[in-house]
């Protein structure tokens, strides 16, 4: 350890540092020190504001430029697979907002359009240089892709795929985004696309990209919906939906999907089953979100279909958002004029946790294909 490393722990020495300091070290990531995952402190509050603020402190605290570090997602990975989030001290703003998700409809009808405001509606500048041409803002599917325009595509045609497509069938996109997956299956397999968003920039762009195709792009809550579809698909919106409305979306699905259809569930998923909601991610990136768990799934969708096939790909989260990583720090420039440095830091913060999360294999990305009463021979599922 050289003599400049020991003098800059000394000015930080105290109380707070030391539990920081001997935390990090279960990790093994280092105060100062000179690989790319470990941490540089800038402000010796630091330390204090983590353990008061928890996820919320760490975050803004990266933020407003208190430290520093060269991989982000390789940090984050180390502070997930060492476990620290659960030897870390309790704090109480996060344990509000578990008691909160566990007592209030966080996505009831009047807050579920809160996340289109603020992060679907952040700009389509943003969204367009940052991701692929099909503007897919989930997983990218890398079995043999070896760029994000492939992996994209992959994913588009492997869901279609799931779906068995046939031209003249009618498909719901429940949470379409920017149109992507609807202009691919209306243009790729001749479906007639239904697409339901709660973002008016979302659906400003859909349909611009749909204006040749047989799509109709929706401002609306997916709850009220009430219509019949061969097909039904949802691709990252479960996310949204929250646990005290899940069989409130699985019943709005079985009631759309005709008695021979299939419905595939394209979704972050969480290890655990709680109601636990990250305070940082919850203010800065996707306010009222939860991740579903296995049982979450399992339990609200069991009363009203049969799950055909389950396919677990969330390792290739972790490539898709680093792939969105260098697309936004290339890009930046172009971005610089309409948001601030402080955005900057709070986008590249977002992303790279999310990738070492991933990474970490602490979340997941499943589909799940489901049918009203079980196909008769089975389904032969695309992979």
């Amino acid at each position: 350890m050289s003599s400049s490393y020991v003098e800059e722990l000394a000015e930080h020495n105290t109380s707070w540092f030391r539990i920081v300091h001997a935390l990090l070290a279960i990790a093994d990531i280092k105060i100062n020190g000179s690989r790319p995952f470990d941490i540089r402190v800038r402000n010796p509050d630091f330390y204090k504001r983590v353990l008061r603020e928890g996820s919320l402190g760490l975050g803004e605290s990266y933020m407003d430029g208190w430290w520093e570090c060269e991989r982000l997602d390789c940090f984050f990975r180390r502070i997930l697979r060492a476990g620290l989030e659960k030897k870390a001290p309790h704090h109480l703003k996060d344990i509000f907002h578990i008691v909160a998700a566990r007592l209030i409809n966080l996505q009831s009808r009047k807050r579920a359009w809160i996340v289109g405001e603020e992060h679907y509606d952040l700009g389509n500048d943003l969204f367009s240089l940052m991701l692929d041409t099909h503007m897919q803002y989930s997983c990218g599917y890398w079995k043999e892709a070896t760029t994000l325009e492939q992996a994209q595509q992959a994913k588009l045609r492997m869901i279609c795929e799931k779906l068995q497509l046939q031209p003249g069938m009618t498909l719901l996109d429940i949470g379409c985004g920017w149109g992507g997956l609807a202009a691919y299956a209306a243009r790729h397999y001749g479906v007639s696309v239904y697409g339901v968003t709660i973002s008016r920039e979302q659906q400003k762009l859909a349909q611009a990209r749909c204006s040749d195709l047989n799509v109709t792009i929706e401002l609306q809550d997916y709850r009220d919906l009430n219509r019949h579809f061969d097909r039904i698909v949802s691709v990252g919106m479960f996310e949204h939906v929250g646990p005290k409305n899940y069989d409130t979306y699985f019943r709005v699905v079985s009631k759309n999907l005709k008695p021979e259809g299939l419905f595939l569930l394209h979704t972050i998923g969480a290890n655990k089953t709680d109601s636990q909601v990250d305070p940082w991610i919850n203010k800065y990136i996707f306010p009222n979100g939860c991740l579903p768990s296995v049982r979450h799934i399992a339990a609200r969708s069991e009363p009203y279909l049969v799950m055909e096939d389950w396919h677990n790909f969330g390792a290739d989260y972790d490539k898709t958002l680093m792939a969105w990583h260098d697309r936004f720090i290339a890009n930046w420039p172009q971005l610089a004029n309409r948001y601030s440095p402080r955005f900057n830091r709070m986008f590249r913060y977002y992303l790279n946790a999310c990738a070492g999360a991933f990474r970490a294999r602490n979340i997941q990305l499943w589909q799940v294909l489901f049918s009203p009463q079980g196909i008769e021979g089975g389904v032969r599922v695309a992979r």
